[in-house]
């Protein structure tokens, strides 16, 4: 089964499990195939995390997430005075980290692929030389991201054109085919030095960009070892830093052991409340703890102590609310687009993998590569540009995270295999910022203790705090009018918004059987055999 942002990736990656490919050679397609269907998120100019679950128990995780180029330094995004300039790391080409999708890929395909690379990256050349026929909701966002695309460029992208786009139009990519075929012929060669390479370069001297032939050329993925827990018997399988997601979720799923949810009820008012005000701690956690862990010692094990998320928890008070300017970071001795897309594949072997790729916000930095037709992350966002100043989704960072030459900015994404009494149990995953930790952590409480199948549980409406702002974020209608004033009595804020993430999850049910989750908020589209 593959699940992901859109049906022709899907299908993309089923073809290759078909052919006799792994997971991981069904998520190398999916993962060029997106860089062609689904530009706002899906990249070869961003990077991503990787978790994986071999048949035979093995697990690992592969970090192919964007480093700051040679050039960067701490002070950046500031003016003269300190002040962060508005903007600066979101949009245009000094907003662009060193990006990491291709390298990760190859380092994918060299360790744990079995067909030919070839046969991989095929698929996308044909569908970016044949033209994709546009959903509603891709000729919308193209559409509203015209202005930003004639604003950060020095050309006129191809995404760009007069007439509004509309739902059946076909969006044909000429040079990303190109671009595609030298990666296909070449590995990663075809993107990190030669023609490619230049092309980058060439659009960073069009204007104030900085990453440069040698940034390209020693950009290499790291293999780290997985974040694991455990939750009532069920292995976690987590990412471990540069994202916070894996620590932050065993965290959560830690101070949840002993909440009543099944007696309270999904979405009621004790529930929303414990949930909401234990993110309020973790996310206080984050803000000052996590970051690159080749630059900076993370207390992943103070983090992650009994005893102190024991002490956390004797904070919360089930009748009101904590003020959020009353939480701080947990304090141990020692010296992260909403644009972003997920996909879980599960192979008729029992191999799994679970991938979050990103190019940050929405089309990442508006930047296209002009020769080479493919757009370049904002992934420096992701940084702190100054402590304690909020990034595009709000969320506040510490030194721990500040930009620092050929470092990886902290990433909220959470991609993460469930083991339910040694065998595979679920893949899941998804986009949305710094809602990424609480959607996953949402996801498997909804499974774990409210009984829900894996659709039933993606379609489920969501909530999400972050510390800071001080407010409990919740769809529209995912709380009772009921819910809502309980919440409100106890000092609880709350700001209702659209959606929250797109989930892509797969679900093992009994006899060999999978239920796969495909959010209904995009055009996620899940695929089995």
């Amino acid at each position: 089964m593959v699940v992901s942002a859109h049906p022709e990736a899907s299908r993309v990656g089923v073809e290759i499990l078909k052919k006799g490919g792994n997971a991981v050679d069904a998520a190398i397609a999916v993962q060029f195939a997106l860089a062609v269907v689904y530009p706002v998120a899906g990249n070869i100019g961003g990077g991503g995390f990787m978790v994986y679950r071999l048949k035979d128990g093995s697990t690992g995780t592969l970090d192919y997430r964007e480093k700051a180029p040679a050039a960067a330094f701490e002070k950046m995004y500031q003016d003269s005075a300190g002040n962060v300039i508005q903007g600066l790391s979101i949009n245009g080409h000094l907003a662009a980290g060193v990006p990491g999708a291709v390298d990760g890929m190859a380092e994918a395909h060299k360790k744990l692929g079995t067909l030919p690379w070839k046969d991989l990256v095929q698929p996308s050349v044909d569908l970016a030389r044949n033209g994709v026929i546009l959903t509603e909701k891709e000729a919308n966002s193209l559409n509203n991201a015209k202005e930003n695309f004639i604003k950060y460029n020095t050309h006129t992208p191809y995404l760009v054109r007069e007439k509004p786009w509309q739902k059946g139009d076909t969006l044909f990519h000429a040079a990303l085919a190109l671009t595609l075929e030298r990666i296909r012929d070449l590995g990663r060669e075809g993107f990190y030095s030669g023609e490619t390479a230049d092309m980058i370069v060439r659009e960073m001297q069009t204007t104030n960009g900085i990453i440069s032939l040698e940034d390209l050329r020693n950009y290499h993925a790291v293999w780290r070892a997985p974040m694991i827990g455990d939750y009532k018997g069920y292995k976690i399988i987590s990412m471990p830093p540069p994202s916070s997601g894996g620590v932050a979720l065993l965290q959560l799923l830690k101070m949840m052991e002993n909440a009543k949810l099944r007696k309270w009820g999904w979405q009621q008012p004790n529930t929303v409340h414990w949930m909401a005000e234990c993110e309020r701690r973790v996310y206080a956690d984050r803000a000052s703890h996590l970051g690159d862990p080749d630059f900076y010692k993370v207390p992943v094990a103070d983090l992650l102590n009994a005893n102190y998320l024991q002490e956390r928890l004797q904070t919360i008070q089930m009748d009101h609310a904590t003020p959020s300017n009353e939480v701080k970071a947990g304090i141990f001795a020692r010296n992260e687009s909403d644009q972003t897309t997920h996909f879980s594949i599960v192979d008729a072997q029992g191999n799994a993998v679970s991938i979050t790729t990103t190019l940050n916000g929405g089309f990442g930095s508006k930047v296209v590569v002009k020769e080479a037709g493919f757009l370049l992350n904002n992934e420096m966002d992701d940084f702190s540009a100054k402590p304690g100043v909020p990034n595009l989704y709000g969320v506040v960072g510490g030194v721990a995270n500040a930009v620092q030459p050929g470092k990886r900015m902290l990433s909220s994404m959470t991609p993460t295999i469930i083991e339910k009494k040694g065998k595979l149990y679920m893949v899941v995953g998804t986009p949305g910022g710094s809602t990424i930790i609480t959607s996953v952590f949402q996801n498997i409480m909804n499974v774990l203790e409210h009984k829900m199948g894996m659709q039933e549980s993606v379609s489920a409406k969501r909530f999400h705090h972050q510390w800071l702002p001080d407010a409990i974020m919740a769809e529209k209608g995912a709380f009772s009018e009921e819910t809502r004033k309980v919440l409100e009595a106890k000092g609880h804020k709350i700001t209702e918004v659209n959606g929250i993430g797109r989930v892509d999850a797969i679900l093992i049910r009994k006899k060999r059987k999978m239920e796969g989750g495909a959010d209904p908020r995009g055009d996620d589209t899940a695929i089995g055999y």
